[in-house]
């Protein structure tokens, strides 16, 4: 009779199980939670009390699945969840390069020799390490604490509140858009397009608890495609949700307003029927957006160099122009060895003059309701470069009719205040305020903003030929929004393919680049 021996488990092989099933069941519980409340608006109790069992159990606040409490009162009464929220929904690079959680091949050697020799003394070094085993189940529980600390920020953003909206609710949202974009790794604002950044950009409803990620930021584009976009639908939905005269006029409510695109678009629309206290609550929301937006402009703007270097013109014999490396290299041949001393012989300066043929750049916009993130980006970025010198800016505004906005083009607050959303699109009218201001066509770059989707396509197709034919340069733009996105008529734009001319679309730092190309 052949007696088989009876392999036993470690008596914390059995309880290690039994933790990670549980972690897994605790997860499983959150995650369907989530997924109720983004498709279902009727609470479902019993996920509810399954729920609220496992945060408490994890020691998490329960205002975790408070739908009402935000993300920056939570991190207020737990200041320690900030840094856990920061970057959470990044890839981890040591979690996704190791073994699975919960996996103990800490010993494959054994393993190979187990196999080798069945007779041999190897099998204790097979049993998995009780410290490893520890570690797994520490994973497990922090993938529970995790996917509780996802699925608040996920619901408070996508699952927002149904009817009117407020001032507050609105506010709220946004400042959960925040969060959700640091959790991504990005800095709040930074996905929506809007203004990339952190600080005070983030505006009022932001914590300014943390950095907006624990390293390098990720491509979110393969995380989540188009969630910026997304984001911006959503914010705009609930921007149009809101009364917003009755908010503008009480000075407290208008307070809470974050600045975005989508609330300046309500505002730039609806500016001509607001007075008294609205409509000065309403400049200065449109003020505050601006300069924020400026200031990140002119960031990509101020490293730009107007003009080449004159060189027929002798540079100017100043401490501050002085080469210094020249200078040295020029007297290398002076260098004593014995006094360990240089004697310099001449000085060498360096030119700072510059050509003085100024340069004009004439933008037009499109101002139709398709276009208004470009027409706000292009109306600051016309001020800004009309801000350095030598640069002659013209600026003009058109739908069915044009708008010469250069009296003003110093100011974007003023010619956003000008301008008229909506309408049709006749591109010829604003072709023929364009036309007589290319006096020196060599010294000339037209931008061209819109969408192309034009009443009259042949003949203004025929007029920017010519502009391109006399030597300026002609610039189509599709879209210059902070997002990149953006349609253009397919006519115009195989045509302006065929012309030497691609229409250039996507994020406005493409445009910059190939205005300061132009301008150097």
């Amino acid at each position: 009779m052949t007696e088989h021996a009876t392999e036993e488990s470690p008596p914390y092989a059995s309880s290690q199980n039994a933790g990670a099933d549980a972690d897994d069941n605790r997860r499983q519980v959150l995650y369907w939670r989530l997924l109720a409340r983004l498709f279902d608006n009727e609470e479902q109790a019993t996920l509810e009390s399954a729920s609220l069992a496992v945060v408490e159990d994890i020691g998490l606040p329960s205002a975790l699945l408070d739908p009402q409490a935000s993300v920056d009162s939570i991190v207020q009464r737990h200041p320690e969840l900030a840094t856990e929220f920061d970057g959470l929904m990044t890839p981890d690079v040591d979690r996704a390069s190791g073994p699975a959680p919960g996996r103990t091949d800490a010993h494959p050697d054994a393993h190979r020799d187990a196999d080798a020799d069945p007779d041999s003394d190897a099998a204790p070094d097979a049993v998995p390490d009780p410290a490893d085993a520890g570690a797994g189940a520490d994973d497990r529980a922090a993938e529970v604490r995790r996917a509780a600390l996802v699925s608040k920020v996920l619901l408070n953003v996508f699952a927002p509140a149904s009817g009117t909206v407020t001032a507050a609710q609105l506010a709220r949202w946004q400042s959960d858009a925040g969060w959700l974009e640091r959790a991504l790794g990005c800095k709040p604002g930074a996905l929506r397009g809007g203004r990339a950044g952190g600080g005070g950009a983030a505006g009022p409803g932001v914590s300014p608890a943390g950095s907006g990620g624990r390293g390098a930021t990720p491509d979110v584009s393969r995380l989540i495609p188009a969630i910026g976009p997304e984001l911006g639908a959503i914010e705009a939905g609930l921007v149009e949700r809101m009364r917003l005269r009755e908010v503008l006029a009480d000075p407290a409510l208008a307070a809470q307003l974050t600045p975005s695109m989508s609330l300046i678009e309500q505002l730039l629309r609806d500016k001509n029927n607001l007075s008294g206290v609205a409509l000065a609550n309403a400049k200065a929301l449109i003020r505050r957006f601006v300069d924020e937006v400026a200031e990140v402009l002119r960031t990509q703007v101020e490293k730009a160099t107007v003009g080449a270097l004159d060189r027929s013109v002798p540079p100017k014999r100043v401490f501050r122009n002085l080469d210094l490396d020249r200078t040295i290299w020029k007297n290398l041949t002076n260098w004593s060895p014995d006094e360990e001393r240089l004697y310099v012989d001449r000085l060498y300066y360096r030119h700072t003059a510059r050509k003085t043929t100024p340069q004009r750049l004439i933008v037009v916009v499109d101002q139709s309701g398709s276009m208004v993130d470009s027409m706000v980006n292009c109306t600051i970025l016309a001020s800004i470069f009309a801000g350095l010198p030598k640069v002659d800016v013209h600026l003009i505004a058109y739908d069915t009719q044009a708008l010469d906005l250069t009296p003003w083009v110093h100011d974007p607050f003023e010619t956003l205040l000008r301008t008229k959303l909506g309408g049709g699109t006749d591109g010829t009218v604003a072709m023929a305020l364009a036309q007589p201001k290319i006096a020196e066509p060599s010294n000339t770059v037209v931008v061209w903003i819109s969408d192309f989707y034009e009443w009259r396509t042949e003949p203004l197709f025929e007029s920017m030929a010519a502009i391109h034919r006399s030597g300026a340069k002609f610039i189509p733009v599709g879209s210059v929004t902070s997002s990149g996105r953006g349609s253009v008529n397919p006519w115009f734009r195989e045509r302006f393919k065929d012309l030497g001319t691609p229409v250039l679309s996507g994020h406005i730092r493409k445009l910059v680049h190939e205005l300061k190309t132009f301008l150097a």
